[in-house]
C-alpha cells in the first residue's frame, strides 16, 4: 500500500479540532511530545450535511498510517455527505447469517462492512460471488467507496476459508524467524483473499504468548520472545498490505499473557504498565514504528490502567494508550461484541457508543447491528457522543478503504500459494530429540492421529516413496488439545508443549497439518532435508530447542 509523507503545511492543512477539546488554539498533546494546535472551525465546518443539525468538525487524522492526504480529504467529503444513521452504520462491521450476500443488511443500515464466517461459506466460487455482489449493491445504492470486507484467515486452527492454500499457524513464523519467508506466505494468503473479494484480514495475532498455561492465543502466536514476534508481525503485515489487503493486527494490548477466554469470560490482565511495555506492547509499538494501518483491541481488563472495564471499550486504553503514548493514528476495531467478556456487561447500543468514545474506529459484530447503530445515533443527539468523534471514526476507516482501492488488489487463484506455504513449513521445522541428520524411520510406517493430518501425511508419503501400513516406524501425529502418546516419531502438528510429555526417541514439531508441513515433515523421517527450525516458545522436558 503507497504512502505519502507530508510536508508541515500540508499536514496542518488537514488538522481540525475536536468538539470536545479546546476551541481556542489551546495545544493539544500527543504522543512523543508532538503538540498540535486547535484551530476554531469555521461556520461552513459545523454544519451537518443532511442533518439539518450542527456538528462540529472532524478531530485530528494522521496520514502515516496509509492514505495520502488527498484520500483523507475525499473520505472527509463524502462523509460530510452521509447522514447521522449513515456515518452511525458506517462504522460497524457485522456478522451475517447463512450463504446468501447480506445486500439488505448492509444496505439497509448503510454498514461499513461485514465479517465473513465459515457458516457464511461454501466453496471459494460461492464466497467470491456472494462479495462481489455486496459491492455491486452497495454501488447501486449510491455509495462511491468499497465495502469493508473482513475475514478472520490467520492459518492454523483459525482458518475461515477453505479451498485455497491452506498455511500453517502464526507459530511457524517464529520458529523459521525468516522474515522473507513469512512475508511470502501472507502475501500469498493476501493475493487469494483478494481475488475472493476481501480487503481485510484480522491479521497477524501481535501476542507474545506465555507458553502452556495460554489457553487462547496458544500457536497463533509468533512466539514467546516480543522482539521475535515483532518482527514476524511487522514482516506478515507487510506481505498482505504488498496485496492491497488491509492486515489488522490483534488483540492490542496483548491476550498472550492471559490464561482466560475473552470469548467466555472477561480476562484480568494484573501486569504493570511497566511490564506490559518490556514484553506484551513490544510487537504493537513495532508495528506503530513501522507505519502499519490498523490494530484490533482486545477485551482485557488492564488492572493497571482501568480497573474493572474491558480494554476494548476503555479511553485510558484506546485512546490514553495506543494513540497518545504510542502514537497510533490509524484505525482501531474493537474485538468481536459479541464475545462474553463485553456482552455480557453491555446490549449493543451502550457497547457500540463505548467503543466509539474510547476511540475505536470500526465497531466490530456487536450482537445486533441495528441496536448498536440507533445507540450511536441515540447518543449523538443527546450529546453523550460528539458528532465529531464520529466523524472521525468513519473518516479513518472510509480513506484506508480509498486507499486500498487506489492500490489495487493483487489477486491470484485458490490453491496458488501452495509453495510458499511449504517453504515456510520446511523452514520451521523443528527437532527435539533424535538425530539431526540421517534417515529417521524404516522402510514402513504406521501413522496415527487426527484423520485430516493422517489423510494428509498419507499423500506426501505416497508422492515420495514412503510405504504406510499397520507394521513399521510408528509416527504419532498430535494436533490441537491432543496428549502426548507413545511412538517411535512423535510429531506436535500445533503447539510444541506436549513433545515435552513424551518419551519418544524422536520428537518434531511442524506447527500446522497442511498438506505443506506433512510433506516438510515425510522429507526430514526420509533425511531429505534437515529440520532447520527452533522452539519459539518454552518446552519443558525436551533436550534441545532445535537441531
Amino acid at each position: 500500500m503507497r504512502r505519502t509523507t507530508l510536508g508541515a503545511a500540508a499536514l496542518a492543512a488537514l488538522l481540525t479540532v475536536s468538539a470536545c477539546g479546546s476551541q481556542t488554539g489551546t495545544p493539544e498533546p500527543r504522543a512523543g511530545g508532538m503538540v498540535r494546535t486547535a484551530t476554531p472551525p469555521t461556520a461552513s465546518a459545523v454544519t451537518g450535511a443532511r442533518t439539518g443539525t450542527a456538528h462540529a468538525a472532524p478531530l485530528p487524522i494522521d496520514t502515516g498510517w496509509g492514505p495520502t492526504a488527498q484520500e483523507i480529504n475525499r473520505a472527509r467529503a463524502l462523509v460530510g455527505r452521509l447522514t447521522l444513521a449513515e456515518r452511525a452504520g458506517q462504522v460497524i462491521y457485522a456478522r451475517y447469517a447463512g450463504t446468501a450476500a447480506p445486500t439488505d443488511l448492509v444496505d439497509r443500515l448503510h454498514l461499513g462492512g461485514i465479517v465473513v464466517f465459515a457458516d457464511n461459506y461454501e466453496d471459494t466460487d460461492q464466497i467470491r460471488a456472494s462479495n462481489a455482489t455486496v459491492q455491486q449493491a452497495a454501488r447501486r445504492a449510491g455509495r462511491d467507496f468499497p465495502v469493508g470486507i473482513g475475514v478472520d484467515q490467520e492459518g492454523g486452527i483459525v482458518e475461515r476459508v477453505t479451498g485455497g492454500t491452506r498455511f500453517p499457524a502464526f507459530m511457524t513464523a517464529g520458529a523459521a524467524d525468516d522474515e522473507a519467508l513469512t512475508r511470502a506466505a501472507a502475501q500469498a494468503s493476501g493475493r487469494e483473499l483478494a481475488g475472493l473479494g476481501f480487503n481485510l484480514d484480522y491479521a497477524p495475532d501481535a501476542d507474545v504468548t506465555i507458553g502452556r498455561s495460554d489457553p487462547t492465543i496458544g500457536s497463533r502466536s509468533a512466539g514467546s520472545r516480543p522482539a521475535l514476534v515483532a518482527r514476524q508481525v511487522v514482516a506478515s503485515a507487510r506481505g498482505y498490505e504488498s496485496t492491497g489487503v488491509v492486515p489488522v493486527l490483534k488483540h492490542f494490548p496483548g491476550h498472550g499473557s492471559l490464561t482466560t477466554d475473552s470469548h467466555l469470560a472477561l480476562p484480568v490482565q494484573r501486569r504493570s504498565l511497566s511490564e506490559l511495555q518490556q514484553r506484551d506492547l513490544v510487537p504493537f509499538k513495532t508495528a506503530v514504528a513501522a507505519g502499519l494501518p490498523s490494530i484490533m483491541v482486545g477485551h482485557i481488563d488492564v488492572r493497571a490502567l482501568d480497573p474493572g472495564m474491558p480494554s476494548s471499550l476503555s479511553r485510558k486504553v484506546v485512546t490514553g494508550l495506543l494513540r497518545d503514548r504510542l502514537g497510533f493514528d490509524g484505525v482501531v476495531v474493537t474485538d468481536s461484541l459479541a464475545m462474553h467478556a463485553v456482552s455480557d456487561r453491555f446490549a449493543s447500543g451502550p457497547a457500540a457508543v463505548r467503543a466509539l468514545q474510547a476511540g475505536n474506529d470500526v465497531v466490530l459484530m456487536p450482537p445486533s447491528p441495528k441496536l448498536a447503530r440507533d445507540g450511536i445515533v441515540r447518543a449523538v443527539r443527546e450529546g453523550r457522543l460528539s458528532s465529531a468523534r464520529l466523524v472521525q471514526a468513519a473518516t479513518r476507516q472510509v480513506a484506508l478503504l480509498l486507499h486500498e482501492q487506489a492500490a489495487g488488489l493483487e489477486t491470484a487463484a485458490p490453491g496458488s500459494g501452495s509453495a510458499a506455504s511449504a517453504a515456510w513449513s520446511a523452514a520451521a521445522l523443528t527437532s527435539v530429540s533424535g538425530p539431526c541428520s540421517g534417515r529417521l524411520v524404516g522402510s514402513r510406517v504406521s501413522v496415527s492421529g487426527p484423520p485430516t493430518a493422517v489423510d494428509r501425511f498419507r499423500t506426501a508419503a505416497a508422492a515420495a516413496g514412503l510405504a504406510v501400513g499397520r507394521r513399521g516406524t510408528t509416527v504419532r501425529l498430535i494436533g490441537y488439545g491432543g496428549a502426548a502418546v507413545r511412538g517411535d516419531v512423535v510429531v506436535a502438528t500445533d503447539t510444541p508443549y506436549v513433545l515435552g510429555d513424551s518419551a519418544a526417541p524422536v520428537r518434531l514439531a511442524t506447527y500446522g497439518d497442511t498438506p505443506g508441513a506433512m510433506r516438510a515433515l515425510v522429507d526430514v523421517l526420509l533425511g531429505r532435508a534437515p529440520a532447520p527450525g527452533s522452539l519459539p516458545v518454552e518446552v519443558a522436558g525436551v533436550p534441545r530447542s532445535g537441531c
